[in-house]
C-alpha cells in the first residue's frame, strides 16, 4: 500500500535529490554546520514535503501553492549551492553533476503543476455539469 503522491515522478526525483544534497553537505567544513548547511538542508527537505502536502490537499489553490512552494525550494537550494561553490566548499564537478537532479526535479514539477492545472476541477466539472 502506498499513499498517491510516492507514485509520482517529481517526488521520486525530489527524495533523490534529498539523498544526494546530503551526501554533498559531509564536505562541508565544521563551521559550516549549523549556519549553511543548516540553510540547505530545510530547503531541499522542503521540496519532497510540499510535493506530499500538495497530494493531501482537496483545494486547487492549495494544492498550486504547495507545488510552488516547492519549487521555490528547489531554487533556493541551488542558489544556496552555488554560493557554496562560490566559497569553496564543493567543486564545480559536484555542482555541475547535481544540477542535472536540479534541473530534471524542476522539469518533473512544472509538469505536475501543469498536469494539475490542466485538469478540471471537481467543482468546476459540477458546475458544467449543472448547466449543460
Amino acid at each position: 500500500m502506498e499513499y498517491s503522491f510516492e507514485r509520482l515522478w517529481a517526488y521520486q526525483s525530489a527524495r533523490k535529490l534529498v539523498r544526494e544534497v546530503y551526501n554533498l553537505l559531509r564536505k562541508f567544513p565544521n563551521e559550516e554546520r549549523f549556519a549553511l548547511c543548516d540553510q540547505i538542508r530545510r530547503a531541499i527537505i522542503s521540496v519532497p514535503s510540499n510535493i506530499a502536502e500538495q497530494s493531501g490537499r482537496t483545494s486547487f489553490k492549495e494544492r498550486i501553492h504547495f507545488l510552488d512552494i516547492a519549487y521555490g525550494s528547489l531554487m533556493e537550494a541551488y542558489c544556496q549551492l552555488e554560493i557554496s561553490f562560490d566559497l569553496g566548499y564543493i567543486t564545480y564537478d559536484d555542482l555541475s553533476k547535481i544540477k542535472n537532479l536540479f534541473f530534471d526535479t524542476s522539469r518533473l514539477l512544472i509538469g505536475l503543476k501543469k498536469n494539475l492545472v490542466s485538469q478540471p476541477s471537481a467543482e468546476e466539472g459540477r458546475v458544467k455539469r449543472l448547466k449543460g
